[in-house]
């Protein structure tokens, strides 16, 4: 007994085969296949779903507490891009200490980073009498060098939790004081106000690797 495939009884169902293959198929269900029975009333179900789910209105009540609900867990919002590429092009800790340094550890290191369109040159120095850490920093945009990136919010945040938040100036510099707990993570908004987030581990601290 030959029988019908999957697709062809769903094109049976939403009356999409020739009126010649709908006989055969409508015969050869007489014929008691228990196989392709099962499967042509699998698919009429689905289209009596498919047909009753247009047909439905959900009640103005339950549309507005669906949307408080969205609202409330911030689903309203859309979704941000991933964090953008953050490329290191220079840092100070990386590079050969000279011979009168090497015994001593650094108080400041200076780093240079690339993340889409902007370049970010960091300097990092310790604040000791106030255990802080001082950050100084310029934002560059390499496709606009000509204009400077004024106005824009800059975050350090700290492994403690601690926040600072700060504006750059007409030069787009920026610079703020933070507690020193050895981690920092700076970030501000990149292209499609997607974020740019620079991890600095161990802002001052060792680097494995480099002499001291």
């Amino acid at each position: 007994m030959k029988h019908f495939r999957e697709e062809e009884w769903v094109d049976f169902v939403n009356r999409k085969v020739t009126e010649g293959k709908r006989t055969a198929m409508a015969q050869h269900l007489e014929t008691g296949c228990r196989q392709c029975k099962q499967t042509a009333e699998l698919w009429m179900r689905v289209q009596s779903a498919a047909k009753a789910e247009s047909g439905y209105q959900p009640s103005a009540e339950d549309v507005r507490r669906a949307k408080a609900m969205f609202t409330a867990a911030g689903l309203h919002r859309p979704a941000r891009a991933s964090r953008r590429l953050v490329e290191l092009l220079f840092d100070s800790f990386l590079q050969p200490a000279a011979a009168g340094e090497r015994s001593a550890s650094s108080s400041a290191r200076q780093m240079l980073y690339r993340a889409d369109s902007y370049q970010i040159d960091l300097h990092i120095e310790s604040v000791p009498e106030k255990n802080r850490l001082a950050v100084t920093g310029q934002l560059f945009d390499v496709t606009h060098p000509q204009l400077a990136v004024r106005d824009f919010p800059v975050t350090i945040k700290s492994r403690l939790g601690k926040m600072v938040r700060m504006q750059t100036n007409q030069f787009g510099e920026f610079r703020g004081e933070i507690e020193d707990s050895g981690d920092l993570e700076l970030s501000f908004p990149g292209r499609d106000e997607a974020p740019v987030v620079i991890s600095l581990r161990n802002a001052l601290g060792k680097v494995p690797g480099r002499k001291q």
